[in-house]
């Protein structure tokens, strides 16, 4: 690849904290005011319109901290597109990409529609436009269409220009709605009649309040742009977190005191306003905001200041939506989901021309044939859809990959924000459908559309990339050719992780031994360690080493057992090995330890302890298991739970089957734990007699001081543990029993983790 093409694949980086607030500032303070007030007060009520925006207000500040925790790790351009490949993979990336792409394309075509519906109205009312001839629709489409085209020039001079633009009229709109939140503020002081506007407070009930809120959540999809800004703010991982925040927060606010200025702006009983005035504004619809500021500040100079407002507003916002959408489009085009030209770069002008084209082409496409409702309908539903998933892919990254990440933001009490924003986020999808059927056709459709061309264009062609797990090779276990017995229907199965061919030796006679006991099949898996500063395409000559492991294992194995081999790649080998796990199905992972931490914040090891914790299957790791060992005399700690048992279990099989014997060793004293009872319950499971387990117990108050001296006074062939349930995080700051076992033994050691109930389930899943 020549210089060139380098320096014309990158963006540049330019936008400040500032700037990028008031992109998402300017996404959001637009067509939200302009056409959601006056229809949510027809809707719901004067009430019901300022919970409207109170509700989605909050509901934005949940979704808002999962973009901000997810931009702050993953900071470039692509927004949920890139959370999306890394905690889904290719396909639901690529509709995350494609969804944001569409809710981009069509708030922006909204956000131009608005702009010459009020300008043109305003001029209409002064008798400027009179001498005009053509209907008012059409007018209003051609200027809608001319603005459109307008700021999508002003995005192809660059980011900067596009932010020093947005910025610049984001700072004056918020002026002009200062200015009428204020004005609003002082006639209710100064008329407190005015309040008696809010009764009733919500005559349509709460059902009409959920179709409002879905209808105008379009109004609070600003931090979304600004997570697109990653590959060009300037200390995005800080900057990025602060800016969502900060917008949402603001936005919010002025869209609370607006929709009160606008319901105290009409006095009861004035001319041709009836007695109930929200119901003369809501009368006006889309137009109802600017009707009732022209009473607020009489004599034409409440149009000119809605007039200038919408002026500022419709533009900053389609600014934005524009930037948005074209950066959506160009991440896809990177990762080769759509054709590479989607990511070629502007030399003179860094940005992503190609992209913008066709982003152009859908918003000016839009402008033309749906009335307002629809297209408001339709960005807000796609945007309810698109933070929907990056909620679900916060909550998923976190649990999988937050010890791999660089985070500059985390969310407090997580993830009770998250999953309240998907719950709201379905209902209000749901009743969206009252306000617009046309929405939910168009949203079905440009999914489906979407699904086709990620299954016949995108999939064989999307390049990789360093956060995906990568299979290089994979063997299934011939079923017609084994000479062993046949693969049954829902067989029990086991993995065995094989580092190295002195790994290999280690697991081998152990496994056989549980193989056996299960009559299972063995997949054996290696994750290549690839280097950081290594590029993927030199991932073979990594593999070496692995591929003799798990030879060195098959030759052993593979005449008793059907055998299966995978050999991947993932930059961490925790998650690597655990996404084998479910994608295979496993019951037992086996694995071994080397007995010695790289990292203080790792009680067993930084590969070993996130397995433990999130493997959705029974785990089995072996500590100087290694040689053909008759392991004549075991001990097992016990306490009871789900690990007590399976360790239990482990020993039976592992033991020696002519002499071998268990000690089930416990510390009276800690809690009121059943020993014998205990035994016999578990006892049909065991592969051992009764009377060859013998149970022991010792007063003692410090436990893992007491197993230590146990193993060291008894002459134990091997210790049989269960690992401790406690997430790593207590782990990072408290010292566990087993783990202190684990480290301290002198002897051959096993440490087991017991897969069982609904958190089996949601780690296999989530």
């Amino acid at each position: 690849m020549t210089n060139k093409s380098n320096v014309s694949s990158e963006l540049s980086r330019e936008l400040s904290l500032f700037q990028i607030t008031m992109m998402g500032l300017g996404m959001m303070i637009g067509a939200g005011v302009f056409i959601g007030i006056g229809i949510s007060i027809r809707v719901a009520g004067p009430g019901g319109v300022i919970l409207t925006f109170a509700l989605n207000g909050l509901i934005a500040i949940f979704t808002a901290m999962s973009f901000a925790e997810l931009s702050s790790a993953i900071p470039k351009a692509g927004g949920t597109y890139n959370f999306a490949r890394i905690a889904f993979g290719r396909g639901p990336s690529f509709m995350a990409g494609w969804m944001e792409w569409f809710a981009s394309c069509v708030a922006g075509s909204l956000y131009s529609v608005v702009f010459a519906m009020y300008t043109l109205d305003f001029f209409f009312q002064l008798g400027l436009l009179n001498w005009l001839t053509i209907d008012i629709e059409i007018a209003r489409k051609v200027v809608a269409f001319l603005v459109a085209g307008f700021f999508i020039y002003i995005n192809y001079r660059g980011a900067s220009e596009t932010g020093k633009i947005g910025a610049l009229f984001t700072v004056a709109q918020m002026l002009f709605m200062f200015g009428i939140a204020v004005t609003g503020l002082i006639i209710a002081f100064v008329d407190p009649s005015r309040l008696e506007n809010f009764k009733p407070f919500m005559p349509e009930g709460w059902s009409a309040l959920l179709i409002t809120m879905g209808f105008v959540y379009v109004a609070f999809e600003g931090f979304e742009v600004i997570a697109q800004a990653g590959d060009e703010a300037i200390d995005p991982r800080r900057n990025i977190p602060k800016a969502m925040l900060y917008s949402v927060f603001f936005a919010a606010l002025t869209y609370i005191l607006v929709s009160f200025a606008t319901i105290v702006s009409v006095k009861a009983g004035s001319d041709g306003v009836g007695a109930q005035p929200w119901k003369w504004i809501g009368g006006f619809g889309e137009t109802g905001f600017g009707q009732a500021i022209q009473k607020l500040i009489p004599m034409g100079i409440g149009g000119i200041l809605v007039t200038l407002a919408v002026i500022f507003s419709s533009t900053s916002a389609l600014n934005a939506t524009i930037y948005s959408a074209t950066r959506a489009s160009y991440a896809l085009g990177r990762d080769r989901m759509l054709p590479a030209a989607f990511s070629k770069i502007s030399l003179k002008r860094k940005t992503p021309y190609i992209a913008l084209f066709f982003t152009a082409i859908i918003v000016l496409s839009v402008v033309l044939p749906r009335r307002t409702e629809d297209i408001a309908s339709s960005a807000s539903i796609m945007f309810l859809f698109l933070f929907f998933v990056a909620n679900i892919c916060v909550i998923r990254i976190r649990l999988n990959m937050g010890d791999e990440l660089s985070y500059g933001f985390l969310m407090p009490l997580f993830p009770l924000f998250p999953v309240l924003a998907i719950i709201a986020q379905i209902v209000l999808a749901v009743w969206l459908g009252h306000m617009s059927v046309f929405a939910w056709k168009v949203s079905i459709a440009w999914i489906i559309s979407g699904i086709a061309i990620y299954l016949f264009y995108s999939k064989s062609r999307a390049i990789s990339t360093e956060d995906e797990i990568l299979v290089f090779e994979e063997k299934k276990a011939p079923a017609a050719e084994t000479p062993v017995r046949p693969l049954p229907e829902g067989e029990y199965r086991v993995m065995v992780a094989v580092a190295n061919p002195n790994n290999a030796l280690e697991l081998v006679s152990n496994t056989y031994k549980i193989c056996g006991a299960k009559q299972a099949s063995v997949e054996l898996l290696h994750m290549v360690p690839v280097p950081d500063q290594v590029p993927l395409t030199d991932a073979p000559k990594y593999m070496l080493e692995g591929k003799e492991g798990i030879l060195e294992a098959m030759l052993t194995l593979g005449l008793q057992f059907p055998i299966s081999t995978t050999i991947r790649y993932c930059r961490n080998i925790a998650r690597g090995i655990i996404s084998a796990v479910r994608q295979k199905k496993i019951n037992t992972l086996i694995m071994g330890w080397h007995g010695r931490a790289k990292s203080h914040l790792f009680d067993i090891g930084s590969t070993v302890d996130p397995i433990i914790e999130r493997s959705p299957c029974n785990v089995v790791i072996l500590k100087d298991c290694g040689g053909v060992r008759q392991f004549k005399r075991i001990l097992v700690p016990v306490a009871g739970g789900p690990n007590g048992a399976f360790a239990l279990e482990v020993a039976s099989i592992l033991a020696d089957k002519e002499e071998g014997e268990i000690v089930a060793f416990t510390i009276d004293g800690t809690r009121e734990f059943d020993l014998a009872a205990f035994l016999a319950e578990n006892q049909p499971r065991l592969h051992l007699p009764a009377d060859r387990i013998q149970p022991k117990t010792v007063r003692r108050k410090k436990i893992a001081r007491a197993i230590l001296r146990e193993i060291d006074q008894d002459g134990y062939d091997l210790v049989v543990l269960g690992c401790t349930d406690k997430p790593i995080v207590y782990q990072m700051t408290h010292e566990t029993i087993p783990e202190t076992v684990a480290r301290q033994c002198n002897r051959p050691l096993v440490m087991v983790k017991s897969s069982v109930g609904i958190r089996s389930w949601l780690k296999r899943w989530i």
